[in-house]
């Protein structure tokens, strides 16, 4: 290569070979020391931001309150008062009892009422029936043989549903099934039903009419 000044340019024609590998060497060096500097800038600057950030997390932690569970407060929690329990079961239990033995009184009543509310409607009926029997066996003093045979059919008919014909010929008066309206004194002893003049009835094992009869002592 030719001597040049420091103002003199120069023509690449004019150098070597290994002129121009330097020159490309110290080129790429100086390229790549840069690159160098410029990512060591870089993740400097990079770096600091993550560095408060993990500053900034310590202080997070050192400013939370870890308690230390209270475990002595847990186990307090969890024991059972057995005997308080148990007897708060035998309340209920004996509340529930009483609850159902007034409920099973209760049904009981009920069915009791519904029956006697039917007995004595279904008595209405019979005691309305009453005068009807009257004058069947008015006719059958007058015509047995025809009279007869119906009156005893509707006689045991109505047996079966609860009326009964009281029998009190010759037996001691009783006021509560009879009502003397002739008395014949005898023998001035206690008085007996000597004639039924009426017949009386009774409904399920009750007076639904008191006989009218002839008593004598």
């Amino acid at each position: 290569m030719s001597d040049m000044g420091d103002g003199d340019l120069y023509d690449p024609d004019d150098l070597s070979d290994e002129e121009l590998t330097g020159t490309a060497s110290r080129s790429a060096s100086e390229s790549a020391a840069a690159a160098d500097a410029a990512a060591a800038s870089s993740s400097e600057g990079d770096d600091t931001p993550s560095r408060q950030s993990e500053f900034d997390d310590l202080d997070t932690l050192s400013a939370l309150d870890f308690d230390t569970p209270d475990v002595a407060g847990s186990e307090a929690a969890a024991e059972v008062d057995v005997p308080t329990l148990v007897a708060e079961r035998d309340e209920f239990k004996s509340i529930a009892q009483r609850v159902q033995a007034e409920f099973e009184n209760f049904r009981k009543q009920a069915n009791i009422r519904a029956q006697a509310d039917a007995e004595r409607a279904t008595g209405r009926l019979a005691e309305a029936f009453l005068p009807v029997l009257d004058a069947a066996e008015a006719a059958f003093l007058r015509h047995p043989d025809e009279v007869g045979p119906l009156l005893n059919q509707m006689l045991t008919e109505l047996k079966k549903q609860g009326l009964e014909t009281l029998d009190l010929d010759g037996q001691p008066f009783d006021p509560e099934v009879a009502e003397a309206v002739a008395h014949e004194p005898i023998d001035g002893g206690e008085p007996v039903v000597a004639e039924v003049l009426r017949s009386g009835y009774q409904w399920k094992g009750k007076t639904l009419r008191a006989a009218m009869v002839k008593t004598t002592d």
